[in-house]
């Protein structure tokens, strides 16, 4: 048998590579044409036109923060500049600094933008959902398709808020030892840019058909460690009241020693000595998406990535526990206390790991045998995996080689990190925290096999977002990852009544669905969402055991 090399780093880098498929529309999503009339709404920072589109008033590219480039690159932002008149809101603001992305504006590093979806500026306190986008903290925006918030506004009668903020090297060189003073903090300046939207929200929302005091943060993969971040930030804290982490379990960011490793990193590609750091101020963000780009970025929620920095050369860009403004890691050693009283939903897809097949083209293991498929695990999860393959054939023992491959490889790149969420959040004794695994499997085909999709990374979002809808009089049905079978425009409405019902009142149910029971010690129940939901007691038991027994579970 010919051996097939693997390793975590290689592994790794092509998670970073995929990012930027993230930010593709893979589904359908409310329609787009000219709008039915303008609307205008008030801002602490002046009036700004929108524009409302079948029942639901859109806002699109209201400035939330001040400049960040020039004499202001890595430093945080401040407030934006008042305008007189009224600012139109029409378009798109752009991108944080990334390749160009289709269908909006040129990146820019002046990109502190918001949008907003609301049923009406009628002064109604609905509840308010903010959302972080994905792209692994080095790409994406709030203006991505699948991510489009009409639908849950109109639909489900809640409002919805996406920023852009800064990412990569803008948004996480951590300068804190080598700048000092106004650069302290820099290493967060991504999480910081959102927190700030966050405040605008709290003073601004209320004009726009919100209730302040009833905001829910959410975001999937890369947003979902973003997400995390917040629910530990002291200055996040007071403007939001729950929070749901999607595919991205931060459970713990990077050190302040990882974090300025791939700071000296960057000054070395640029040949600059430390003393010289103010010259990163003068060089063109274009060459510093360069020098980016040349780095491979370890995404922190992937779980145990957060052990001896020798472990990787360079960790990449994110999020940094700095001591100030990110004090502490969300999840480890336990859940923090600032957000004790919160109410927190956490989970993954059940195929993540097919999305970087697809992503990669990499369809080998789906031509292996067990031998093959173990000696392949071997090279990401060590010898252990001969004991996690047997394990995971004896529960699921229908299952092929290639079937227990992915199961393995998708609950080890998201899984085990929402399990250890959960499990710290519910031994924490506060608010109830809500476990669930996304199963609706796609019949879309994996290019180059006869194995389908599945519930692959990223699908999640335009069913959460009911972007999963039948078309229109006249309008051909979109595909995506979602597949072509009907039910899942059931499985889309599931899914968002669960999230927007929890947004609402703290408590994540669907009409004709199960009730989803808060997770516990004990009983370990979970969600499976589907177009018919279920609630399974202590799913994935034997497996788990495997898991935790070789330390890659670890919850205490």
């Amino acid at each position: 048998m010919k051996k097939i090399s693997s390793s975590r780093r290689d592994f790794i880098h092509k998670i970073s590579a995929s990012a930027v498929l993230l930010a593709l529309p893979f589904s359908g999503f409310s329609r787009s044409k000219e709008w039915d009339e303008f609307v205008t709404s008030d801002t602490i920072y002046g009036l700004v036109r929108g524009s409302r589109i079948d029942g639901v008033n859109t806002f699109k590219g209201i400035p939330y923060g001040g400049k960040v480039s020039g004499d202001n690159r890595f430093k945080k932002a401040g407030p934006p500049e008042s305008w007189t008149g009224i600012k139109d809101t029409l378009e798109l603001g752009p991108p944080a600094i990334q390749a160009a992305r289709r269908g909006e504006p040129a990146p820019s590093e002046d990109c502190l933008f918001l949008n907003v979806w609301t049923p009406a500026n009628d002064g109604k306190k609905r509840a308010v959902m903010f959302y972080s986008h994905g792209g692994g903290y080095v790409i994406g925006s709030g203006g991505s398709g699948g991510q489009d918030g009409a639908n849950l506004a109109r639909n489900f009668d809640v409002v919805v808020v996406q920023t852009n903020h800064r990412l990569g090297l803008l948004g996480f060189l951590y300068l804190d030892e080598i700048a000092g003073g106004e650069y302290i903090g820099s290493g967060n300046r991504g999480v910081q840019d959102i927190a700030l939207g966050l405040k605008w929200v709290h003073e601004n929302i209320s004009n726009f058909g919100g209730d302040p005091n009833n905001v829910m943060i959410f975001g999937e993969s890369g947003g979902g460690g973003k997400t995390a971040c917040l629910y530990a930030m002291p200055e996040a804290a007071p403007y939001f009241n729950k929070t749901s982490i999607e595919s991205g379990p931060g459970a713990r960011m990077l050190s302040k020693k990882q974090a300025q490793k791939t700071t000296l990193t960057v000054l070395g590609k640029l040949e600059i000595v430390q003393s010289d750091w103010k010259k990163l101020l003068d060089i063109p963000a274009e060459k510093l998406l360069e020098i980016q780009n040349a780095i491979p970025t370890v995404p922190p929620f992937q779980p145990k990535f957060n052990g001896p920095v020798s472990e990787s050369p360079i960790w990449g860009f994110g999020p940094v526990v700095d001591g100030g403004v990110l004090p502490h890691h969300p999840f480890d050693p336990k859940a923090v206390e600032i957000s004790k009283n919160k109410p927190l939903l956490v989970g993954w897809n059940e195929d993540e790991y097919n999305f970087f097949v697809w992503q990669s083209r990499d369809v080998a293991p789906f031509s292996m045998n067990f031998e093959e498929i173990t000696e392949r695990l071997q090279g990401s999860i060590g010898e252990n995996a001969i004991e996690l393959v047997e394990t995971y054939r004896k529960a699921n023992p229908q299952a092929s080689a290639p079937e227990i491959f992915i199961a393995i490889s998708s609950i080890n790149m998201m899984g085990l990190g929402s399990i250890e969420i959960a499990e710290k959040k519910a031994k924490q004794g506060g608010a109830p925290v809500y476990l669930y695994n996304f199963g609706y499997k796609s019949d879309m085909k994996i290019p180059g096999t006869d194995y389908e999709m599945g519930t692959p990374h990223a699908m999640d979002i335009s069913f959460k977002f009911n972007n999963e809808v039948p078309p229109k009089e006249g309008e051909a049905p979109r595909m995506g990852f979602g597949g072509s079978k009907p039910d899942r425009y059931k499985a889309s409405h599931n899914f968002a009544a669960y999230w927007t019902n929890f947004a609402k009142t703290g408590i994540p149910f669907a009409k004709g669905e199960p009730t989803w029971p808060a997770y516990n010690l004990e009983t370990r129940r979970t969600l499976r969402i589907d177009a018919h939901c279920e609630v399974i007691e202590d799913r994935f038991h034997e497996e788990l055991d495997v898991w935790r027994k070789i330390g890659k579970l670890v919850t205490s």
